[in-house]
């Protein structure tokens, strides 16, 4: 039996797809421990799963209700200073337990968990970089729409988009100081660029999102194994409350708004989703983890909730509108929902942009995001037919599962040797 660590880095969109890593590892009889921000701890430990959870909740906290943490650039700086200034702490679990009978035998981690790629270089412990969204796999033939009119970059000439990706990048102009001061400390070489030489691990890159979603580029590295969404959150640990039956099964399908599971500073998000259902004379469901970033009172057609499982609830809604991160957006591919995006910051406008691309829904700014817009956005979405036929279309398509099997094999295959 190989002992696996997984180290998620984020919010819940994040850890999620490494608990649905962490199920299937196990079950094929692999010790799996999950490196994680305390906050999920006992997510993780309802999974069945091992925990080492790190730091407090308090930090989390504070650093989620930075402002400038869904600000364009801002956002993206900030996610990457406190990923390198993350380093140490999860590299300490791994290396307290390199030399005894808990070691780690494989990690799997994002390219933001910078501490495990240093395990690899001073311990020699196989590291699969795990890439949850296109826009992590920078590529001058498809570029990542990073920041709105990056889309019209494709017509640039090819030698002019591989300079431009060349470009200082957030990896080594805010984490780069952090993590050479890490590598100092092992008698590592530091990485020349964080980005170019430490985002795509020599043992193995897995993309959890499939091929119609974003095609594979020629300047991709070599070792990558492309899957299907995760959908991982948690439906049979956490069923659907009577509050949320009672209220499905007393009306017409709602619209279901949500800005995140870390956007704790949604209130205008919320305050234009009810002026908008309010004028289309629709019922509508907002979950957030902080009520009271809702409207002081929500009408009898529009409930507030903290959490619910989206594999159980989307199916039984109307249309999508989120924030547009990849797991969410994911889930509404798999209930085949027309959806509208916010998109903020980081993944967001490129998820947004290939949802388009797809015909499957709309994208506003978080600038453009006002009651009119989204009346008239969700007035198509529920009504022009090409949306919900292209909808339904990435519904079968996200349901069209490959057998998780496979994807096992291919992990197993870089666990470091008993013998090594």
């Amino acid at each position: 039996m190989s002992h696996i660590a997984l180290l998620p880095f984020g919010s819940a969109g994040d850890v999620f797809p490494f608990l649905w890593l962490g199920r299937l590892l196990k079950a094929r009889g692999h010790r799996v421990t999950m490196i994680v921000a305390c906050l999920f701890e006992n997510t993780v430990r309802d999974a069945g799963l091992e925990v080492i959870p790190l730091g407090r909740t308090e930090d989390f906290e504070r650093f989620i209700t930075n402002p400038r943490i869904w600000q364009l650039y801002h956002g993206t700086k900030l996610v990457f200073k406190f990923a390198g200034e993350s380093t140490e702490s999860f590299l300490q679990p791994i290396e307290v337990r390199q030399n005894t009978a808990d070691r780690f035998d494989l990690m799997l981690a994002p390219c933001t968990v910078f501490g495990a790629r240093l395990a690899r270089e001073e311990y020699g412990i196989p590291l699969i970089n795990v890439h949850l969204q296109p826009a992590i796999m920078i590529s001058a033939h498809e570029m990542p729409v990073l920041f709105p009119g990056m889309e019209h970059l494709h017509r640039l000439p090819l030698w002019l988009r591989r300079w431009l990706i060349r470009l200082p990048n957030p990896a080594d102009r805010f984490a780069a100081t952090s993590v050479a001061r890490a590598c100092t400390a092992r008698h590592v070489t530091p990485p020349k660029s964080l980005w170019w030489d430490w985002a795509n691990s020599p043992d193995g890159v897995l993309c959890l999102f499939p091929e119609w979603f974003a095609q594979a580029q020629p300047d991709w590295p070599l070792n990558v194994q492309q899957w299907d969404f995760p959908l991982e959150d948690l439906a049979t640990e956490r069923p659907l409350s009577p509050e949320i039956e009672h209220f499905l099964s007393s009306g017409e399908k709602p619209v279901l708004f949500t800005p995140g599971s870390a956007n704790v500073q949604a209130a205008r998000f919320f305050e234009v989703a009810l002026t908008a259902v309010k004028r289309l004379d629709c019922r509508a469901i907002f979950i957030t983890r902080k009520l009271d970033q809702l409207p002081a009172s929500l009408p009898s057609g529009v409930l507030g909730v903290e959490y619910a499982p989206f594999s159980s609830l989307l199916p039984r809604a109307s249309a999508f509108v989120h924030h547009g991160g990849i797991g969410t957006l994911s889930q509404g591919f798999a209930a085949g929902l027309p959806q509208l995006l916010m998109a903020m910051a980081h993944d967001q406008p490129d998820n947004a942009w290939r949802l388009e691309q797809l015909g499957a829904g709309i994208s506003l700014t978080k600038k453009t995001f006002t009651p009119d817009r989204v009346s008239l956005a969700l007035q198509r979405l529920l009504h022009e037919p090409s949306f919900a036929a292209a909808a339904q279309r990435c519904g079968r398509l996200t349901k069209t599962r490959r057998d998780p099997a496979i994807l096992a094999n291919w992990i197993e295959k870089r666990v470091r040797p008993v013998s090594a």
